[in-house]
């Protein structure tokens, strides 16, 4: 190996295991996501639930596409 590259490659090394070391003896604090975040996802599966199930209940729209039933056909002219 390349001396260069074996520097490099150990540099790396230390660096991880450093960051490893310290993330070990830190105390482990929740955030936002570990204290909210299932009560945040339900919060929001419900608002979108509840808007969307307005939308489509209570709005007239009208969900056949197809003219066939809608539209009578006219008198044919010679």
């Amino acid at each position: 190996m390349f001396p260069l590259a074996r520097a490099a490659q150990s540099l790396v090394g230390r660096g991880i295991q450093h960051t490893a070391v310290r993330g070990a003896h830190r105390k482990h604090e929740p955030t936002f996501h570990d204290k909210y975040g299932t009560t945040a996802l339900l919060g929001g599966a419900a608002v979108f639930s509840a808007v969307w199930g307005y939308v489509l209940t209570q709005l007239n729209i009208e969900w056949g596409f197809s003219p066939i039933g809608r539209t009578t056909p006219r008198e044919w002219r010679e």
